[in-house]
This record gives structure tokens, sequence and C-alpha cells, in this order.
């Protein structure tokens, strides 16, 4: 008897942990890629009280970006049921004002309660959102067969050790054979598809980078990692709005794709 109701107990532990479906999530993404087509801010699923921030800056939601009207070309997204969160990559290449959006969405009892964008354009690192859009439709980021989908914990793990090797060059991070990283509107694998070409210097000494935000998802594999990039904006030393989009397969990094915002044209170098 006593095992039963420790067993019923665990389910509704279990339950309340996954407050949300990947259904639900996948419903809130769309609305949300319709709302920024069409600068609306009615989402159903907005809460009242909810916390929005532009490249780590608290702001009025009324006076962001998500009230103007955006053509958006691709966007792609990563739903989160462990974490009940959302993230999009929204490539606004044909906007009258170019955009590359990356856009994280957390809930609380079906309702967004956090909305947090770093939001690309002219003057940002190595910002060209016409590349952007071209490479990252080159790219397959499908479902993966179930039977062949990586843990959270390695998801994670090969995202972090990869932010982690910026700033110790001896850490492993395991590329996949190709490897290509979309970084602004460069592409690493342009001239050589079929190679590693993900790996990155360790930079200059003392180099951490901190306040790591995370939405995984193991049905394609997905991983988004918001940051704050240090060392890049002179203006910024202790970091700047960065994100880093990354895909495993078989436990290998397969894409990254990193947005980061500067203070001035393209972060003064």
């Amino acid at each position: 008897m006593i095992y039963s109701v420790l067993l019923a107990c665990a389910g509704l532990a279990s339950q309340a942990l996954a407050a949300c479906t990947r259904e639900q999530l996948q419903e809130a993404t769309a609305a949300y890629v319709k709302a920024q087509a069409a600068g609306d801010l009615q989402l159903t699923a907005l809460a009242s009280n909810v916390t929005y921030l532009e490249n780590d800056t608290p702001m009025d939601i009324s006076k962001g970006v998500l009230s103007q009207a955006i053509t958006i070309d691709l966007n792609r997204s990563l739903h989160d049921t462990t974490e009940c969160a959302t993230f999009t990559e929204i490539s606004a290449a044909t906007n009258k004002e170019p955009y590359v959006i990356h856009t994280r969405m957390l809930f609380t009892d079906g309702k967004i309660t956090t909305i947090q964008s770093v939001v690309a354009n002219d003057g940002d690192w190595a910002f060209n959102a016409t590349g952007q859009l071209y490479w990252s439709k080159q790219e397959k980021w499908d479902p993966i067969p179930e039977d062949k989908r990586d843990t959270r914990d390695v998801i994670k793990a090969a995202g972090d050790a990869y932010l982690d090797s910026w700033g110790d060059g001896k850490v492993k991070v395991p590329y996949g054979t190709p490897c290509a990283r979309l970084e602004g509107g460069m592409y690493t694998g342009s001239g050589r598809p079929n190679a590693n070409t993900c790996q990155m210097p360790e930079f200059p000494q003392p180099f951490k980078i901190t306040n790591r935000r995370y939405v995984i998802d193991e049905e394609v594999g997905g991983l988004d990692i918001f940051n704050d990039f240090p060392f890049i904006d002179a203006n910024k030393p202790n970091g700047t709005a960065s994100t880093n989009l990354i895909r495993v397969e078989g436990g290998k990094i397969r894409y990254i794709h990193e947005v980061t915002i500067c203070s001035k044209r393209n972060c003064g170098r």
C-alpha cells in the first residue's frame, strides 16, 4: 500500500515538473513567430506580468522589436519540455531593416512569464542577414530518429565544452566532421564543407563565459545558450549579450550559430 502511494506521489511530482507538453510549446513558438510578423503583442499565452528583455536590458514590451511587423524569411525553434522553455531563431534578411533575432521564452502554468531576445542588426558582430539566411537554409535541422538521439546531459555538455574552450584551449570539444559555424553572416564551412571548421582559438586570459541560460531539445539535438560574451566589446569587458545555437548529432557538434551584440559598430574591431 505504502509502495503504491509512493509511486502515485512520484507520478504527480513528475507531472508537476513536466508542466508543459511539446505540443503546447510548439503552439507557443508558432504564435510568437506570427505575432512578430504582424507586430502584434496579443499573444494569448502571454502572462499579464511578463518580463521582457532585449539584449539583456529590461524594457516595456510595447516599445520592443516584438511591436514591429517584420518580414520573416526563415525561422526555427527548440522546445524544452523539461524546463518549460522555448528558443526561436528568426532570420529577417529582406525586412526593411534586416534582423537576426534569437528569442528565449519561459513558461509557468501555461503562460509566457519571460521573453528574452538578442536582437542583432547592422553594426553588430559580423552582421550580415543575407549571408546568415543563405547559409542557414543550407543546413539540415530535421528531427533525429528516437533511437539515435543524444541525452539532455550529452547535448548540454557539448555546448558547455565549446564555450569553455574559449578560455581554456585544453578543453576537449566534441566537434563532428563536418562541423560548421555561422558567426553573424560568416560561414566557416563555405570553403571546406566536409571538414571540421568550428574550432575556436583560446582568448586572452582571464576569460570565462558567464550567465549561461539553456534551452535544450533532444528531438532535434538542439541547444541554445544565452550568455555574456566578454572581451569582444571593449565597452563591455564583463560581457555583451550573445547566444550560441548548437546542433549535436551522435554526441558531436554539427552546427553552431552565434549572434553577438555590439555597443558600437562590429564591437570596435
